[in-house]
């Protein structure tokens, strides 16, 4: 294909929130790597915030960190894990940094005297982005996520920027809608009703979706999808289901099944090219025919919304546990921990030995802390795989000091500024931005290089002198109390190449089978056929006890 030549494939959602548009937009990704071209993901998020760092965990879901330190949506890392590829802050953008960015423009008389408009600067500003991504990941295509539903407010000056690069690129540009097939209470029948009221919607906008995607409980039957197409205005063929499976990762096999790939191909004039599937199918007939498990608990509080669980909030750590326990062939068994109720019963602590491991991953604030400590020392003591993330590690240490290095009251002044011992602390560097409300100059954002002992668990992990993980944190473990510490037995394993600041701890193993933290976010760097070290060697310990 030609340089000059860009193609561009949006996804926008119908009918409900959540009906799988990031995994859709990942999974199309992958199928057309499969055919060899170069793709990009790209989502667009409709909130005001600038970033998704200062959105709430239990509404949005997690906030998912780049290497280049942008904090960004969680269909980020499905794009991520499903591509294979590290993408940039380029990828990522929100109404707030779209608003934001024309403004400096206007201010910067970037815009020549012009009167600047809502429209079209605004959806001007989304294409430029887009190309710019292109550019950036040396891309043929991009892909790209419109956040929320259509019919919203939020999202029609996107809407509009897809009707102008429609307009005038007609035969570079694909629309895709993911809708939802809902059923009624006995399951016997899928209502395409609320799909075409999602398609008018859409047509109101001045927009015709190429593709539908029907999402739904079971697979489409015929009558099903010739009743989306007469009333939709499509073909039959461009009707595409997508039932409800056991993970994420059969998502890209099951749209072949409906050669989605080609039709896309064959839409943006592109010739197609051999298909490779074969290891995505492996994946999946693992995970549906394994018998093998692995019980594993995740301890933490961003659960609650309501009277349901939120998974979202740590679906990254998820995701890690899961490819490492494909890679031994086993299916997790993953049930989450109030933090909270072992403040207010200790005694349901002993519950946790059911596990054969237990993840503390990260997070910020006081509620429910002091749950999470007990839980750290009950699995000290008891032997149990503990793998500590960002917070956890904090934690652990707070843990250790308290318990073997004597420092009762030890605490990180994110929650008591008094404490007697302030083993993790804000560096003195930042303590001035801090005073200053300069919060974002405060967090460590994005991929740091850290040293890793020899002789360590650490090391066997990831059997390299020097990695690279992605953080987002703004305490650290005080320099004043690392001998102290380490004098007690408390191994730092992983630390930034001048030793100021600890990245992993760990207990040895003749005292415990796995006891390993890092203050970085490992998560977010394991991909579905290459598993995180530290996950891989925390379910290798786990499946052994």
């Amino acid at each position: 294909m030609p340089k000059d030549i860009k193609k561009y494939i949006f996804i926008v959602g119908g009918v409900m929130s959540g009906v799988g548009k990031g995994v859709a937009t990942a999974s199309i990704g992958r199928i057309l790597q499969s055919r060899g071209f170069e793709v990009t993901a790209l989502k667009i998020d409709p909130y005001v915030n600038v970033d998704a760092g200062t959105m709430n965990p239990t509404e949005h879901g997690e906030v998912f960190v780049l290497n280049d330190g942008t904090e960004c949506d969680q269909d980020m890392g499905n794009y991520e894990r499903l591509l294979d590829r590290d993408l940039t802050g380029e990828n990522y953008m929100t109404t707030g940094s779209i608003y934001l960015s024309v403004i400096n423009k206007e201010r910067n008389l970037e815009y020549g005297g012009k009167c600047v408009e809502v429209v079209p600067h605004i959806p001007l500003e989304v294409i430029s982005r887009i190309d710019k991504a292109l550019v950036k990941n040396k891309a043929e295509i991009a892909i790209t996520e419109i956040g929320g539903t259509v019919g919203e407010y939020q999202n029609i000056l996107f809407l509009e920027a897809i009707r102008m690069l429609k307009l005038k690129k007609s035969d570079d540009v694909v629309l895709v809608l993911v809708s939802h097939l809902p059923s009624l209470s006995d399951g016997s029948e899928l209502k395409t009703k609320p799909t075409q009221y999602a398609v008018r919607t859409l047509n109101s906008a001045g927009l015709q979706p190429d593709i539908i995607i029907a999402r739904a409980s079971v697979p489409l039957d015929k009558k099903r999808k010739n009743k989306i197409a007469f009333n939709c205005n499509i073909k039959e063929q461009d009707v595409i289901s997508a039932p409800d499976v056991n993970n994420i990762y059969e998502v890209p096999v099951n749209f072949e099944k409906d050669d989605l790939s080609l039709n896309i191909l064959e839409k943006l004039k592109l010739k197609p090219k051999t298909r490779d599937l074969k290891k995505w199918r492996q994946l999946a007939n693992l995970v549906n025919t394994t018998k093998k498990t692995v019980e594993i608990g995740i301890v933490g509080k961003y659960f609650g919304t309501g009277n349901f669980i939120l998974t979202d909030s740590y679906i990254s750590v998820i995701e890690a546990i899961k490819h490492a326990a494909y890679f031994y062939k086993a299916n997790p068994v993953i049930e989450w921990i109030d933090a909270e109720e072992f403040e207010k019963n200790p005694a349901k602590l002993k519950g946790l030995s059911k596990y054969r491991g237990i993840v503390i991953p990260g997070g910020f604030g006081s509620r429910g802390v002091e749950g999470k400590i007990s839980a750290i020392k009950y699995l000290r003591l008891n032997k149990i795989p503990f793998l500590g993330l960002c917070y956890g590690m904090q934690l652990a240490t707070i843990e250790y000091s308290r318990s073997v290095a004597g420092l009762k009251g030890a605490h990180t002044t994110e929650v008591n500024p008094e404490t007697p011992y302030p083993v993790i602390d804000i560096l003195p560097e930042q303590k001035k931005h801090l005073a200053d409300k300069n919060y974002g100059a405060t967090m460590r954002l994005g991929a740091y290089p850290a040293a890793i002992k020899k002789g360590t668990i650490a090391y066997s992990a990831y059997k390299e002198p020097l990695i690279s993980e992605r953080h987002r944190h703004r305490y650290e473990v005080n320099p004043e109390y690392i001998e102290k510490l380490e004098k007690k037995g408390l191994v730092f394993s992983g630390f930034s190449p001048n030793r100021r600041l600890m990245e992993i701890i760990e207990l040895p193993k003749e005292k415990h089978p796995f006891f390993v933290a890092s203050q970085f976010h490992p998560e977010l760097k394991s991909r579905p056929f290459k598993p995180h070290p530290l996950f891989r060697e925390f379910i290798n310990t786990a499946l052994k006890k």
